[in-house]
């Protein structure tokens, strides 16, 4: 329910993004008849029996796949160990490097791959490790081989890992009046409107693509967030990579909040974000 509505709260797109999108769904034959232009970001599902192929693109005359189809959108994969591992492991260079580049004998073809990557699942085989309200069933050596289906490099390019608890009966029927995707979605353009102009010269829309160069000069922090990040990295042990990340989400937090300033309160949100793979993932 959540991964559906992200779209919903994501910056409207500008006409260049639309155009790179209709491109891509043009070239690979699934642009409607009845569509000139692809003016909503894209939500791709794929069922977990999908190929490496058709992931990531390929055959014959190598078309778009799933992750290029979800190009400045959103690709879901639920139920994220039920997918094979050889297939989760081809995302992580386009993860990474936002394209993806398929060989063939005569030709080479590299397809865009800006997507927002969204995943779920649960914490062991029955669902319940960890749970409060219900025992969980598993053996530590089933709970161990599910978790393991999922690489500690790909877990490395996911910028946000939140457990979610089940729903009580009572928020479900509460009448309290909660903040709507419109409203939610001004802010977030607002924030990328900052965005935009902060990076004009960079030739840059996001945090997300800030290379390592431009979070050394967009991503400055005072000595105290400095002292919070490191206590996590020696805590936590967290990676290189990591580092860069926390830096990025900690900038779009500011930015959500209208801060100009990257200060400590958004330093410790972003280290939250990344610590639920210490807690079930142990390596």
């Amino acid at each position: 329910m959540i991964a559906k509505r992200i779209p919903t709260i994501l910056p409207n797109l500008s006409f260049e993004e639309a155009l790179e999108i209709t491109k891509i769904h043009s070239v690979a034959g699934v642009l409607p008849k009845d569509i000139p232009i692809i003016t909503n970001r894209p939500f791709r599902a794929p069922h977990h029996t999908i190929s490496p192929k058709s992931l990531i693109g390929g055959g014959l005359i190598p078309k778009p796949g799933e992750i290029s189809l979800s190009h400045y959108g959103v690709l879901f994969l639920d139920e994220l160990p039920e997918f094979n591992r050889s297939t989760l492991e081809v995302l992580r260079g386009p993860l990474e490097d936002g394209i993806v580049s398929i060989s063939r004998v005569n030709s080479s073809f590299t397809y865009p791959c800006k997507f927002m990557f969204v995943a779920s699942m649960n914490p062991c085989p029955c669902g319940y490790y960890g749970s409060k309200e219900k025992e969980c069933t598993c053996t530590e050596q089933a709970i161990s081989k599910y978790m393991g289906k999922i690489s500690g490099p790909l877990l490395d390019r996911i910028d946000i890992q939140i457990e979610v608890t089940g729903v009580k009966y009572q928020k479900l029927e509460s009448n309290n009046k909660i903040e709507s995707s419109k409203d939610i979605q001004k802010r977030v353009n607002v924030a990328r409107q900052i965005q935009r102009e902060r990076y004009k010269d960079e030739k840059i829309y996001s945090n997300s693509e800030l290379t390592p160069k431009l979070i050394e000069k967009y991503c400055q922090i005072d000595e105290e967030s400095k002292k919070i990040l490191q206590t996590a990295f020696e805590k936590l042990g967290f990676s290189a990579r990591a580092y860069g990340r926390i830096l990025k989400v900690a900038r779009t937090i500011a930015d959500l909040a209208g801060s100009t300033q990257i200060n400590k309160s958004h330093i410790a949100e972003a280290i939250q974000y990344r610590s639920l793979d210490k807690k079930y993932w142990k390596n």
